[in-house]
């Protein structure tokens, strides 16, 4: 039986999880559903449709609460943001109206003001604390880390510690996205 030809351009490219490149040559590159994590190009891998629901959970009434007041701008996660020396790609995400890009047409040059990371099976706790510790570092006010198995929600600020909410307690956008509530449950329904 004779094996499909592979395109020249894929037989040169290795496969996408060695990917080594500069910062730079990944902002130029225009890849999508890719992140770019300490010098490596990390793709993406499609997600469950319970971490689907939970992000709209989300970022639907987040958008609405974030549109209606004029907040800034609500992104999902086909947004790239530059984290630091890297490339993030949040579950959702806000960038407040003083901190929005003029150009909007290639990922975000600042860091969210708010990132939200919806845990993955095939998540590793170090990789999802190493994200939260790069969000904080490059200037994110708040992160958000949602464990559908736990149906918890972790809240990190900067200089001070996590605080762990239950399907009892609100998450609140505090005094990035002012005014913003929900209930903890809500997301995970």
């Amino acid at each position: 039986m004779n094996s499909p030809e592979l395109h020249p351009f894929a037989q040169e490219m290795p496969p996408p999880a060695h990917i080594t490149m500069t910062l730079e040559e990944f902002l130029e590159s225009g890849l999508e559903g890719y992140e770019y994590l300490k010098g490596e190009v990390v793709q993406m891998s499609p997600t469950s449709m319970e971490h689907g629901d939970i992000s709209t959970n989300l970022v639907v009434p987040l958008g609405m609460h974030v549109r209606e007041n004029q907040l800034g701008r609500v992104y999902t996660s086909d947004t790239g943001f530059r984290v630091g020396t890297q490339v993030l790609v949040p579950d959702v995400a806000f960038v407040s109206m003083e901190r929005l890009p003029e150009d909007r047409s290639k990922g975000s040059p600042v860091p969210p003001d708010l990132a939200v990371e919806v845990v993955s099976p095939s998540d590793k706790q170090a990789r999802v604390s190493e994200k939260v510790l790069a969000y904080l570092e490059a200037g994110t006010r708040l992160v958000w880390v949602v464990n559908p198995v736990l149906k918890t929600v972790e809240v990190y600020r900067p200089g001070k510690d996590f605080t762990l909410l239950t399907d009892v307690d609100r998450l609140t956008g505090e005094d990035v996205v002012k005014g913003f509530s929900c209930e903890v449950l809500r997301l995970f329904e």
